[in-house]
Parts: structure tokens; C-alpha cells; sequence
């Protein structure tokens, strides 16, 4: 499994047009034969503030590959650039420890 931790704070962008880019992106993401099942996509923010925190789950290479491949992933990088006026920080992230899975 590989992970990454998308970082940005939202400056150009209304947050319920946001939210609904984001929610069609995952719906994509889940109707994507090649992404289906073996992307998982998480998007958080601040309670208080425009911070955004998205946590994005690949099962291998091929399925990072796949999902770099459709044209839904270039249009939502693009959007969260501009969202983000540019500052966005995509980091590889690693567990350490975790829960058992229920």
C-alpha cells in the first residue's frame, strides 16, 4: 500500500462548490474499473479554518499509474492548484502503527 498526504489551505474557491468537486471526484475514483477498490480517497479539513487535509490510498504502482492516466485525476489536480492559489503539498507517507480492521 502507498499513501500520500495532500496539504492545502482553500483561498480561491467557495467551500460548497468545493466540496461538491471533491465528492464527484471520489465518485469517479469509485466508478473507475482501473481506481475502483484500489484507490481510497479521504478528505478532511479544519473545523475551524480553510485548511484541507486529503489522505489517498493505492493498493500498488499500477494502480497510482492507472488513476494518473484518467483524465478525471488531471482535472481535479488542476482544480485543487487553483483552489489552493497554487500551494499544494503531496506528501509519501508511511503507518507506523494502526488498528486492526473491524
Amino acid at each position: 500500500m502507498k499513501h500520500f498526504l495532500i496539504k492545502y489551505r482553500r483561498q480561491n474557491a467557495n467551500e460548497d462548490a468545493w466540496h461538491k468537486d471533491i465528492a464527484e471526484f471520489i465518485a469517479a475514483l469509485d466508478a473507475d474499473p482501473a481506481t475502483r477498490g484500489k484507490i481510497t480517497y479521504c478528505c478532511m479539513k479544519s473545523r475551524e479554518g480553510p485548511d484541507y487535509y486529503h489522505l489517498a490510498t493505492a493498493a500498488d504502482d499500477q494502480a497510482i499509474k492507472a488513476l494518473q492516466q484518467s483524465p478525471f485525476f488531471a482535472n481535479y489536480t488542476e482544480k485543487t492548484r487553483q483552489v489552493a492559489g497554487g500551494a499544494v503539498t503531496v506528501e509519501p507517507i508511511e503507518i507506523v502503527a494502526e488498528t486492526k480492521p473491524t
